[in-house]
């Protein structure tokens, strides 16, 4: 049986830049840190950094955020680019892909529909 996302994996060629970036960035340091992985707790789900190349493409992972355009403004000010601007994808469902310092596309959703209680 499928329970369900629970972690998230971004591939970075620099462990320490990364690591301080996504700290800012979740304002959480990681619960689990070596060199062949880094771990953090995120809402209840595992954002995990590995060594390795960004940029694998055919995946995409949306973080729940409760104000699209102020976390948009608020990463792209830690050194983030935009790579799809904000759309309205319906039923008031909002996304944005960012891309981090390190290559990999991170994703933020606004989806007023989602209850993280009614799936624990």
């Amino acid at each position: 049986m499928i329970n369900g996302m629970r972690t998230v994996c971004y591939p970075v060629q620099d462990m320490d830049a990364a690591k301080a970036w996504y700290t800012a960035v979740f304002g959480t340091a990681p619960y689990f840190d070596q060199p062949f992985y880094v771990g953090y707790e995120i809402g209840g789900f595992e954002l995990g950094l590995t060594p390795g190349e960004p940029g694998l493409a055919g995946c995409a992972a949306y973080w729940g955020v409760d104000n699209i355009e102020a976390e948009a403004e608020r990463i792209t000010g830690l050194g983030a680019s935009i790579h799809s601007a904000i759309q309205d994808v319906g039923e008031s469902i909002k996304v944005v892909e960012l891309k981090d310092p390190f290559g990999n596309v991170l994703g933020l959703i606004y989806n007023p529909h989602f209850d993280l209680k009614k799936v624990r």
